[in-house]
């Protein structure tokens, strides 16, 4: 589905149903260097069962025009921006790692409009070593592999786990290069894992959030570890659904993601 969002085109994808405003609205928003493409199960679960679905690229990224939004208090007001454009009045927002800060902003920003916050892979703050920072700048693919390796609980998952012919660390790596080709920005690594390490108001957000907050974390996650979460938890009062799996949960551990996510979002 394409938008016109701050006359700039915007693309989401509706989980293979039409979309319809008028069904509870369900937006998942992507973390660094990722796009909608991630939420592929999840997004196809809720569009076949009586939701409507937005799985967006953000500016910059993929079928998304840019340039790239720096920071995520822009990413956040984009994301309200095109709920505008869709006619949705309220929706469940869920984030992974940068996509979880840019949906707890979005919901400090307008807690009306959001009827429940469902946060995976994510902590507060969310800091980057300034080693990947630095090597973000100098060497983007060298970043990407470096990421990617922090991203997943294990060198070797089981044979054809989670389907046949799955490569989950090549499939993350080639995710992250394709996006980088297609816009043509070496820097977005390093402007999106930037935008993570600066945000700053993530318990002024939480402070205002008036929806139920749901956190999903990954028990071997070395990117944003468990412990790294609590401050957060605690200031959404938000339950904590652990699952088996690293950073890249969605990929690592489908069946409990969705699972923990039909809790979640009730």
């Amino acid at each position: 589905m394409r938008l016109a969002v701050n006359g700039r085109e915007a693309y989401a994808y509706t989980g293979g149903k039409p979309f319809d405003a008028a069904l509870p609205c369900v937006v998942f928003i992507h973390g660094g260097l990722n796009d909608h493409s991630v939420w592929t199960l999840l997004a196809r679960w809720f569009a076949n069962h009586g939701h409507s679905v937005l799985a967006v690229d953000l500016p910059g990224h993929m079928r998304s025009a840019g340039p790239a939004l720096a920071d995520i208090e822009a990413m956040a007001d984009w994301t309200l921006a095109l709920l505008d454009a869709a006619g949705v009045q309220q929706a469940a927002l869920v984030g992974h790692s940068m996509g979880s800060l840019i949906a707890l902003e979005a919901a400090g920003r307008a807690p009306a409009r959001v009827t429940r916050l469902a946060m995976l892979g994510s902590c507060y703050p969310m800091a980057v070593p300034q080693a990947l920072l630095d090597l973000a700048l100098a060497n983007p693919l060298a970043a990407i592999d470096r990421a990617v390796m922090f991203s997943h609980s294990t060198l070797a998952p089981k044979p054809s786990y989670p389907g046949p012919g799955v490569w989950l660390r090549g499939a993350a790596t080639q995710l992250m290069r394709q996006v980088l080709r297609h816009q043509r920005n070496d820097g977005l690594f390093h402007n999106d894992f930037a935008a993570c390490h600066r945000y700053a108001g993530g318990l002024e957000a939480a402070a205002r959030v008036r929806c139920p907050a749901h956190l999903i974390l990954a028990r071997d996650d070395q990117m944003t570890p468990t412990r790294a979460a609590k401050v957060l938890g605690a200031a959404l009062n938000a339950p904590v659904q652990l699952v088996p799996g690293g950073h890249n949960l969605m990929q690592e551990c489908p069946e409990q993601v969705l699972a923990a996510l039909r809790i979640a979002l009730g």
